[in-house]
């Protein structure tokens, strides 16, 4: 990676490991995605002992993860539980929350993405965001997308053309506007509206994808075309996504991380990172009471 920092590091990840359990209920059917890979990829992005606060609050305490390479890695837990606060720090969205800031690491191939000297807007080229609500830009669907390559320098035509088109293609929503590039983006439906969004934000060629409840205002039909598109994203992307449908993260994820909040002496909820490990393991036999407990319906 250049450009982003003057400094580097390297950590260690703590991961929490399984035990064997025989009392545990399946929920939802694993998807292809959800499937133990066969080898653990390398991690693109490392979280070690990260906290957020805002302010005196520190909404987030010590959490630990990778982001592994060309995987998607899930997020779930009950509301207020600090999912999509550490999704914002992954790429440092929560720098334009007044008072936010983050302690511990977050690395990015090793570098420390809160390192002085990093650039924020860099950091967003490589790790690119889709919020929970569609939200395209008030422009045609082909200046939509040619919004971030014109940014960083791209002006001729024929370039932005060809950056349009496979940002369509990848986003499975070229076939559908192709003839209609200079149609306003507010025109499409909701679900096209979230493909638009995605392909955008693949036109400026991220290495990873944030998801923040792509799916929530979308309908069945919808939300099964986002999944589809998500196994095949996965396939030139690492995908993080925070969901609170436990059913997506079985369907999608090759990685599942589970928060929680808990109540600390003074009184004060945290949320907090109880368990991550394989989809497979954490929907089947988790290592933890407490995920039990939330992925087979007994609180949350």
């Amino acid at each position: 990676m250049t450009n982003l920092s003057s400094s580097s590091a390297t950590t260690d990840v703590k991961v929490i490991t399984m035990t064997d359990k025989t009392s545990v209920r399946p929920t939802a059917g694993l998807g292809s995605a959800g499937k133990s890979p066969a080898i653990a990829a390398e991690p693109v992005m490392d979280l070690t002992d990260v906290s957020v606060f805002y302010g005196d609050f520190e909404a987030v305490r010590g959490v630990s993860l990778p982001i592994r390479h060309n995987q998607i890695t899930a997020m779930i837990g009950p509301s207020g539980c600090g999912k999509s606060t550490v999704l914002r720090a992954l790429n440092r969205m929560n720098d334009l929350v007044a008072g936010a800031r983050v302690a511990g690491s977050i690395t990015y191939h090793g570098q420390d993405i809160y390192a002085p000297g990093v650039d924020p807007i860099q950091v967003r080229r490589h790790i690119g965001m889709v919020f929970q609500k569609a939200n395209p830009f008030p422009k045609s669907i082909y200046d939509n997308i040619a919004y971030g390559p014109r940014l960083n320098g791209i002006k001729r035509r024929a370039e932005l053309d060809v950056i349009v088109e496979e940002a369509l293609t990848g986003a499975a929503l070229w076939d559908e506007v192709k003839d209609k590039l200079k149609t306003s983006g507010l025109a499409l439906s909701g679900g096209q509206q979230q493909r638009l969004c995605i392909a955008r934000a693949i036109a400026v060629k991220p290495e990873v994808i944030l998801m923040d409840e792509p799916c929530s205002a979308l309908d069945p039909i919808a939300t099964s075309k986002i999944e589809e598109l998500m196994f095949q994203l996965a396939e030139d992307y690492t995908i993080v996504i925070v969901t609170h449908n436990m059913q997506q993260a079985a369907r999608v994820s090759h990685y599942t991380s589970f928060f929680t909040a808990e109540v600390d002496d003074a009184g004060v909820r945290h949320g907090r990172l109880v368990e991550f490990d394989d989809t497979q393991k954490i929907f089947t036999n988790p290592a933890e009471q407490r995920t039990e407990d939330y992925i087979t319906g007994r609180f949350g």
